[in-house]
């Protein structure tokens, strides 16, 4: 496999990736953090000797740290549900943690621009492995066709029914394939920072891999039962894991754009999704718990008054879970839901 890394973050393989942090930035971030512990909870690891991960969220640092073991240390910068990736603003402790890493991992896709900023504001030659472009999922002219077609999304009517929902899903998490191409790229980059244990991650990425199948076979599963099945949903943040499963979305795009954009949808539209998950039309509404406000309650409200099925996700990993358990309980939720 042909490890990917984001152009935009640098292209050095040395074993240690260093940023280059300004001066004052160091002093004033080891003046914070002397005597105390780090803000950002390490998944697991060794002492001074262990490769030094570092995650945009703490979905990506379990990943990283059930390949790695306790041969690394692992800081996932996000790991509170409070927090916003689309909106986060990164610390001089996060230039820090990144300052002395080994492997960055990101989403990418525009989901964690913030990783992005901070490597950019502070230069340096961290290798980074970006998930959305090791999915393969992103067409290759997504960039370049959103740019052309700002102009005539900006044209389009306000009451917008049309469920061709193309623009690119950026939350890869949840697309098991993806994570597969991610734990390999991740087993094999950690075997050239310690060739003595390429084995051992080798087979931890396997192993995992396995798990993935597992959850492939459950949502195949479903698909066999429920194929065609309809849901609602507020944002399009499990949509992989719900496609797999043979379902259809039967939102109106603009209304599950304008949730994720933190912009409100048209009246009408909101009207629509309302009825739509009040009529009986849709088995169950996929709810993002981390992304709420007035419509999404209101959405929400109307469904369990109408006796529809409520399944909620998350954009990052409980507290106590691990990837597959946590992916396990959200497709035995979907399956409970479809009855």
């Amino acid at each position: 496999m042909t490890i990917i890394i984001n152009k935009s973050y640098g292209r050095s393989m040395t074993f240690r990736a260093r940023i280059a942090l300004p001066v004052t930035l160091l002093a004033a971030s080891a003046v914070a953090l002397a005597g105390c512990a780090t803000g950002t909870p390490s998944d697991g690891g060794a002492g001074d000797t262990a490769i030094r991960i570092v995650a945009s969220t703490n979905v990506y640092g379990d990943i990283a740290h059930t390949i790695a073991g306790d041969a690394a240390e692992v800081t996932s910068i996000i790991h509170d549900s409070t927090q916003d990736p689309h909106e986060y603003e990164a610390t001089s402790r996060d230039a820090l943690a990144l300052a002395d890493a080994d492997l960055v991992i990101v989403n990418g896709g525009g989901y964690d621009d913030f990783m992005q900023k901070l490597l950019d504001a502070h230069g340096g030659d961290a290798v980074v492995l970006d998930a959305v472009e090791l999915s393969g999922l992103e067409p290759e002219d997504h960039d370049e066709a959103e740019s052309e077609d700002g102009d005539d999304h900006a044209d389009e009517g306000e009451h917008d029914h049309d469920h061709d929902h193309g623009e690119f899903n950026e939350h890869v998490w949840y697309s098991f394939d993806a994570m597969a191409k991610l734990a390999d790229a991740i087993a094999e980059r950690l075997g050239t920072l310690d060739p003595g244990a390429a084995a051992t991650f080798t087979a931890n990425a396997k192993a995992f891999a396995e798990g993935l199948d597992g959850l492939t076979t459950t949502a195949s599963g479903i698909a066999a039962a429920h194929g065609g099945e309809r849901f609602a949903i507020t944002e399009p943040v499990p949509l992989y894991l719900l496609e797999a499963a043979g379902l259809e979305n039967a939102t109106p795009a603009e209304f599950s754009e304008a949730v994720e954009e933190g912009t409100d949808a048209p009246a009408l539209v909101l009207r629509d999704v309302v009825t739509l998950v009040s009529n009986g039309s849709v088995a169950f509404l996929a709810y993002n718990a981390q992304t709420v406000g007035p419509q999404t309650e209101e959405v929400l409200a109307a469904a369990k008054d109408a006796g529809t099925p409520v399944v909620s996700f998350t954009e990052l990993l409980p507290d106590g879970d691990d990837y597959l358990s946590w992916m396990a309980a959200n497709l035995a939720a979907v399956e409970k839901a479809l009855g």
